[in-house]
């Protein structure tokens, strides 16, 4: 009997390591075989400031009831334009601070729990950001990303830089930049709204036409679940000019909302429906 037992248990646990593989190919068949066109798209956004434009404009509604596991604070909205669905995550408020979480660390977590629960065929990470004359911005801009990269990341040992770094390409979307006629460029991401010397020598090293402080966190989770992503970015601030920055941000932030709100909506009814190697 005890004999018969084990075997007993030895194949209930042969079968459960069965099923699990099973599932797993599943899943990356399913994967594999996703959608071809864009059915659903999450913008992800790190102010509130920054997305209720875009939420009003889109006529999106709140899921009262976060779709997203654990104390993640971040806040979704939901909705159809035209056949399309989507969602607007913002990362929320920051516990314990009563300002938005802005950064690298929150715009990661949302990104995770976006990718991983809503399965966007197209994320668009939105925001404001710092410009540079020296490479052609000015306030209201509006820029389409071609590459992410950080600028605060350094780690000086062999491999490790170029980790710090972090360089992921955008998708490719030529026909959509030609047809929205925005600017184009690098968006560098760092945890700080100044620019020290340093930060400012590792900009020009990355080629960067924005400054912000979300993307680069973004890319590194879409490249993780493979989703193509793309940037809308609208300047407040002018990195190499001579005001200053907060006062600058602050002072442009409803104008380069209010740019998005314009934007985005553009750059939705373009890809929604195609197939991401026609963008």
């Amino acid at each position: 009997d005890k004999r018969r037992r084990f075997s007993l248990l030895e194949l209930a646990s042969h079968f459960a390591s069965l099923v699990v593989i099973l599932r797993s190919l599943y899943k990356q068949r399913k994967q594999k075989h996703r959608a071809m066109s864009v059915k659903t798209i999450a913008v992800l956004v790190a102010m509130e400031a920054e997305a209720a434009p875009l939420v009003e404009r889109l006529g999106l509604q709140k899921q009262e009831k976060s779709p997203f596991a654990g104390p993640l604070p971040a806040v979704v909205f939901t909705g159809l334009v035209g056949d399309t669905t989507v969602h607007v995550c913002i990362n929320g408020p920051a516990l314990g601070f009563g300002v938005d979480s802005v950064g690298t660390v929150p715009a990661a977590l949302t990104a995770y729990q976006a990718c991983h629960v809503l399965r966007p065929d197209l994320l668009i990470n939105a925001g404001t950001a710092g410009g540079f004359a020296a490479k052609g911005g000015s306030v209201g801009d509006v820029y389409l990303a071609t590459r992410f990269c950080n600028h605060d990341r350094r780690i000086q040992i062999p491999g490790f830089d170029t980790y710090g770094i972090g360089a992921v390409d955008a998708a490719r979307c030529p026909n959509l930049t030609d047809a929205l006629g925005f600017k184009t460029g690098v968006v560098s991401t760092g945890n700080s709204l100044d620019c020290p010397s340093v930060d400012h020598e590792n900009l020009q090293k990355n080629d960067a036409s924005v400054k912000e402080m979300e993307a680069a966190g973004v890319a590194h989770v879409a490249r993780m679940f493979g989703i193509p992503l793309i940037a809308v970015k609208a300047i407040t601030d002018i990195v190499d000019g001579d005001k200053t920055t907060h006062d600058e941000f602050m002072e442009n932030l409803a104008a380069a909302a209010k740019a998005l709100q314009d934007a985005v909506p553009k750059v939705i009814a373009f890809v929604a429906g195609k197939k991401i190697e026609d963008l």
